[in-house]
C-alpha cells in the first residue's frame, strides 16, 4: 500500500460546484406542470428529493409551461452548461488557490447534450484559458462518467508533476426532459436536477493540499444490463427520451460487492478500513441497494442522501457535490481511506480508492 500512497500520486487540490438560481420543490413541479395523475404524483412525492435546481420551459400566456423542441433543449444544454461550467471552474480555482493561467489540462464531462466543438473548447474560449491547454471531452457515458473522466485527469497529472489538471462535470438535466405524461418520462422528470462540479488535480512533492490522493481506479460493466439505462429517439415527441429500467437499483446493488473487491484487491485493505464513502446520488432505491449490499450505515451515505434531497440526481457530477460536503464537514483525518463510487449506463459501476 505504501507504493500506491507515494507522493507522486495525483491529489485533489480543489473543488467547486454550481447550480442554476431557479430551485423548485417536488410539489412546485407538480403544480407547474399541472400533474394530477396520482401514480405520477406518488413518484415525485416519494422520491426522497425535497428540491432541485432546474431551468424549466418558458411560460405560455395561460401560465402553463411551453413545449421545447430538440433544438431548444440543445440550446439550453449549451447556454446553461457554459454558465454552470464557468461558475464551477472559478469556484474550484479559488478553492485550490490557483488561477486560469495555471490550467494545463481540461476534461469536460456531460451526457445531457451533444456539441461539436465540445464544452472543453467553448470554455477555453469563454474563460481565456491558454489555447495550448490539453483537453478531453467525455460525452454520453452517463452518471458514472465523472470517475471515467477523473481517471484520465489523474493519469495526466501524474505524468506532468506540478501542472494543474481540471475536470468539470456539466449536466443540464432539464435539457433532457420530455413532458408527455407517461410513467416512463415522469420517473426521469422526478429525479434529475441541473448542476456542475469541478475538481483540480495535481501531483508533486511540492503540492500543499489536504485533499485526498487518488490511488487506484476500477470498473465493472454488467453487459447483460446494457439496455437498462439509455437514450432513445422518441419519434412522436421529436426528441431524445431517457429510459430507466425499474430493475436498475437491484442490478447495481447485486454487483457493488464484486466491484469493491476488485478495487481493494492487492491493496491489503479490507472493507472496514474504509472510513469515507462518496457515492453517486442515483436515487433512493439505488442508494438503499448499495447500502444494503455493501453493509454500509446510513451515516456512511449521509452526504449521498443529502445531495439527493437537496439537488436530485445531477448525473456525472453528483458524487463531487457529496465530496464537497465531506470536505467541508471536517470529519476527515490524515491517513483516512475513502471510496468514490459512481453508477450509470452500461450498466456500469466505477470506483476510486483515495487516501487523505
Amino acid at each position: 500500500m505504501d507504493d500506491l500512497a507515494s507522493s507522486s500520486a495525483a491529489r485533489i487540490t480543489g473543488i467547486g460546484t454550481a447550480t442554476p438560481a431557479t430551485v423548485y420543490t417536488q410539489q412546485d413541479l407538480l403544480d407547474e406542470f399541472r400533474i394530477r395523475d396520482p401514480r405520477i404524483r406518488s413518484v415525485f412525492l416519494n422520491s426522497a428529493i425535497d428540491r432541485r435546481a432546474l431551468v424549466l420551459p418558458p411560460r405560455l400566456p395561460d401560465g402553463s409551461r411551453g413545449d421545447e423542441s430538440q433544438g431548444d433543449l440543445l440550446r439550453k444544454h449549451t447556454t446553461q452548461g457554459i454558465a454552470m461550467g464557468i461558475a464551477a471552474i472559478e469556484a474550484c480555482l479559488k478553492d485550490a488557490g490557483a488561477t486560469l493561467a495555471d490550467v494545463r489540462y481540461l476534461c469536460c464531462v456531460t451526457t445531457t447534450g451533444f456539441l461539436t466543438p465540445g464544452f472543453s473548447a467553448l470554455l477555453i474560449r469563454e474563460l481565456g484559458i491558454d489555447r495550448h491547454c490539453s483537453r478531453l471531452d467525455v460525452v454520453g457515458m452517463g452518471c458514472n462518467a465523472g470517475l471515467n473522466g477523473l481517471t484520465a485527469v489523474a493519469a495526466w497529472a501524474q505524468a506532468h508533476p506540478g501542472r494543474l489538471a481540471m475536470m468539470v462535470c456539466i449536466e443540464a438535466c432539464s435539457a433532457a426532459y420530455v413532458f408527455d405524461g407517461s410513467m416512463r418520462t415522469s420517473v426521469v422528470n422526478s429525479l434529475f436536477g441541473d448542476g456542475a462540479a469541478a475538481v483540480a488535480v495535481q501531483s508533486s512533492d511540492d503540492v500543499r493540499s489536504d485533499g485526498p490522493q487518488l490511488l487506484k481506479f476500477s470498473s465493472c460493466i454488467v453487459t447483460d444490463a446494457v439496455s437498462a439505462m439509455r437514450y432513445d429517439w422518441d419519434e412522436a415527441a421529436g426528441r431524445f427520451s431517457f429510459y430507466l429500467d425499474p430493475e436498475v437499483p437491484y442490478v447495481v446493488g447485486a454487483h457493488a460487492e464484486v466491484a469493491l473487491d476488485r478495487l481493494l484487491d492487492g491493496t491489503g485493505l479490507r472493507r472496514n478500513d474504509i472510513a469515507h464513502w462518496v457515492v453517486h446520488s442515483g436515487g433512493k432505491k439505488v442508494i438503499d441497494s448499495v447500502r444494503l449490499n455493501l453493509t454500509l450505515s446510513r451515516d456512511d451515505l449521509r452526504h449521498t442522501t443529502g445531495v439527493l434531497r437537496d439537488h436530485g440526481n445531477m448525473s456525472s457530477g453528483s458524487f463531487l457535490f457529496s465530496f464537497e460536503r465531506l470536505r467541508d464537514e471536517g470529519r476527515v483525518n490524515s491517513g483516512d481511506y475513502g471510496v468514490f463510487m459512481t453508477m450509470g449506463p452500461g450498466s456500469t459501476i466505477e470506483m476510486a480508492l483515495a487516501r487523505w
